[in-house]
């Protein structure tokens, strides 16, 4: 499994129409993209598929036409988090994992639990779990910061929770979790400007927005790095920065669905309480493109 899951993931976005529905023709062709480009694996429902705003039915759905358009060709990870740890249990005893290769489940939100009730929460879902399972630490989001030794603890405790997708934001914390953890757990970047250094510092790959757009450039950086190709990389990873800093500059997922409706891969419409970003940053956005020569 590590290595099915080294290198590029993509956290895919869900394409909806202008009314709101699930754009499933979009969503097969931006599936068809990242496959093309080069993407390591696919995953579906993580935050940049705005999965909150989905309902189950649709999350089904969503699921079967990636499943359906993939066709086996790449690995796929499946997002399922919470904060009802016993709903959470009774979803994964019931999930058909048919085509599913891993599970990322973020740390409870609201709830504000302590490291210890993270311990048990994912020891419950861990023993409930067919598959393997990646950690998602994204404290920004969901206001617990999941602490290295508390990654190790649940790392040596839970056989089948395989990595963790760190998104905090601290290069120093991710290397303390590297440090802590068995040498076979992943550890895998959740930051795309912060990637490069993170690979540097012994990271598996990342679970990327910017590789919804260009998979194949941030698919070579990536594998420049792991082999130690670190000039080659950084080329890449400048020519991406300001694009990724432009991606978040007024919230994700809006950002990357303005590109991908620039690159004509899907349409530029999200869920309430999202909303597209302003004329201004799509302005910005329009310009990079343009510069940097992936459209006219």
């Amino acid at each position: 499994m590590r290595e099915k899951l080294r290198g590029l993931g993509v956290a895919m976005v869900t394409p909806f129409r202008k009314d709101g529905s699930v754009d499933f023709a979009g969503l097969k062709k931006l599936t068809a993209h990242l496959i093309e480009g080069g993407a390591d694996y696919l995953v579906v429902q993580g935050t940049t598929g705005e999965s909150v705003t989905l309902s189950k039915e649709e999350k089904q759905e969503v699921l079967d036409a990636v499943l359906e358009a993939n066709n086996g060709t790449k690995p796929v990870v499946l997002g399922l988090g919470g904060n009802n740890t016993y709903e959470l249990v009774q979803q994964l005893s019931r999930l058909d994992t048919d085509g599913i290769d891993a599970i990322l489940s973020v740390t409870p939100y609201y709830n504000k639990p302590t490291q210890n009730g993270l311990v048990e929460h994912y020891k419950a879902l861990s023993e409930a779990s067919k598959i393997p399972i990646v950690l998602y630490n994204v404290p920004g989001r969901t206001s617990v910061n999941m602490m290295p030794d508390t990654v190790g603890r649940i790392a040596f405790e839970c056989k089948n929770i395989i990595g963790i997708k760190e998104a905090s934001g601290s290069v120093e914390q991710i290397m303390n979790v590297i440090n802590v953890t068995p040498k076979e757990f992943m550890v895998i970047s959740g930051d795309d400007a912060l990637t490069l250094p993170l690979l540097a510092a012994g990271c598996d790959g990342v679970i990327s927005v910017v590789g919804n757009a260009f998979p194949k450039e941030f698919s070579q950086m990536i594998h420049a790095a792991l082999n130690n190709n670190f000039e080659e990389a950084r080329t890449i990873h400048y020519k991406l920065l300001d694009l990724i800093h432009l991606l978040f500059a007024e919230g994700n997922p809006a950002g990357i669905k303005e590109v991908l409706a620039h690159l004509d891969i899907c349409e530029n419409y999200l869920r309430l309480p999202l909303v597209p970003v302003s004329e201004k940053l799509s302005d910005k956005i329009r310009k990079y493109l343009v510069e940097e020569e992936f459209m006219s």
